[in-house]
C-alpha cells in the first residue's frame, strides 16, 4: 500500500512539473504545445522522436530549450554526407604516457554520450552512419573496437528531417523508421503566434529558464510509467487498431486497397506506453481508449506503407489512420 500511495503522490507531482515545463518552454517557444506534449510523452515512455518540418520552425531551439528545462546534457550532431560512424559514437586515439614513454589506446567519447541527442537532418547522411545512431537508440549502448560502453540514462534521440529538399538525401528505411516511437510534423505558426515570435526574437529579450526536473527524477518517472495498470479493453483496442493497418483478410477494404505494409507489434507497445504517459500527464492513474486515439497518428503515420493505388489517388497514411479511428 505504501508503494501505491507513493505512486499516486508521484502522479500529482508529475502533473505540477508538466505545467511548469510548459510555462518555462513557453518563455522561449511560442505555440507548439502539442509538440511539447508529445516530446514529453516520448521521453517518459523511453521512446525516440522523428520531427519533420520545413526549415525555420525552431525545431532545434525547441529541443535545446526542453533539455535546459529538464536539466539534461544536450548534444547536437549535424548530419552531413561525409559524417562517419566514429563521429557519432567516438574514436580511439593513441595516448603516450609521459612518465615511461609507453603508448596506449584511449577511447574518446563521441556526441552520442548525452541525455538528449539531436540528430539534425538525419536523412543527409549515408545508411552506414545512420545505423551507428540506431544501434545506440535500440540497445542504449555503443560498441567501439570490441568494447561496449553503456549510455547514460535517460537517453533520448530526436532526429529532424526536412520534407522539402530531397536532393542528396538518404531516406530512412522502414525498419529504421520503426525505431522511432513518434513521427511528429511541425507546422507553421498561426498569424497571432508568428506576430508574437517576430516581436520577441527581434528585441533584446532573454528568457531566464528554471530547471524543473533532473535526470534521476526522469528515470524514476519512466519506471512509474511502466507500473501504470491498463484495462484489457484498452489493450485490445490498441492491438486491433494496429492489426487493422495490415492488409489481412479481416482488415477493412480501404486498407487492403491502399496499403502495402501495416504497422508491426512495436506500434501496439508504443500506443499503450504513450497512452499511459498521456494519462499520467493529465493526472489520471490509468489510460482509456481516448488516450490511445490521441497518439495514434504520430505512432502509426510512419509505420504504414501505402501502395501505388494510394499514391495515384493522393491518399496519405494519415487519412487511412483517420478512417480507421472513425470505424
Amino acid at each position: 500500500m505504501a508503494e501505491k500511495h507513493r505512486d499516486i503522490v508521484a502522479v500529482e507531482e508529475l502533473g505540477i512539473a508538466y505545467k511548469n515545463i510548459l510555462q518555462e518552454t513557453g518563455k522561449v517557444i511560442i505555440g507548439q504545445e502539442k509538440i511539447i506534449n508529445e516530446l514529453v510523452i516520448s521521453l517518459l515512455a523511453r521512446g525516440h522522436c522523428l520531427l519533420v518540418g520545413v526549415p525555420g520552425l525552431a525545431k532545434t531551439l525547441l529541443i535545446s530549450t526542453l533539455a535546459q528545462v529538464l536539466d539534461l546534457k544536450f548534444n547536437r550532431i549535424q548530419f552531413t554526407p561525409d559524417l562517419m560512424p566514429s563521429d557519432i559514437t567516438g574514436t580511439e586515439i593513441i595516448e603516450e604516457d609521459r612518465s615511461d614513454g609507453s603508448k596506449n589506446f584511449k577511447f574518446v567519447r563521441g556526441p552520442v554520450f548525452a541525455n538528449i541527442v539531436l540528430a539534425d537532418e538525419i536523412n543527409r547522411t549515408p545508411p552506414k552512419t545512420q545505423a551507428a545512431l540506431l544501434q545506440a537508440m535500440q540497445e542504449h549502448e555503443v560498441t567501439a573496437a570490441g568494447e561496449t560502453y553503456t549510455l547514460t540514462e535517460p537517453f533520448f534521440v530526436l532526429a529532424t528531417q526536412n520534407p522539402i529538399e530531397q536532393e542528396g538525401t538518404y531516406p530512412l528505411p522502414e525498419a529504421q523508421l520503426d525505431r522511432f516511437m513518434f513521427n511528429l510534423w511541425v507546422d507553421y505558426p498561426s498569424f497571432e503566434e508568428e506576430k508574437a515570435i517576430v516581436k520577441s526574437t527581434t528585441s533584446d529579450y532573454k528568457a531566464d529558464l528554471q530547471k524543473i526536473l533532473t535526470a534521476e527524477k526522469i528515470t524514476q518517472l519512466q519506471d512509474l510509467v511502466r507500473r501504470v495498470p491498463v484495462a484489457d479493453n484498452v489493450v485490445e483496442f490498441a492491438v486491433k487498431l494496429v492489426r487493422h493497418t495490415r492488409p489481412l483478410e479481416d482488415s477493412p477494404d480501404f486498407i487492403r486497397q491502399f496499403t502495402r505494409w501495416g504497422a508491426g507489434p512495436r506500434a501496439s507497445q508504443f500506443l499503450i506506453l504513450g497512452a499511459k504517459t498521456r494519462a499520467l500527464l493529465e493526472g489520471r492513474t490509468t489510460p482509456n481508449i481516448d488516450d490511445v486515439k490521441a497518439i495514434a497518428i504520430p505512432v502509426l503515420r510512419h509505420r504504414i506503407v501505402t501502395n501505388f493505388a494510394a499514391e495515384a489517388e493522393n491518399i496519405s497514411s494519415v487519412e487511412l489512420i483517420d478512417r480507421l479511428l472513425e470505424k
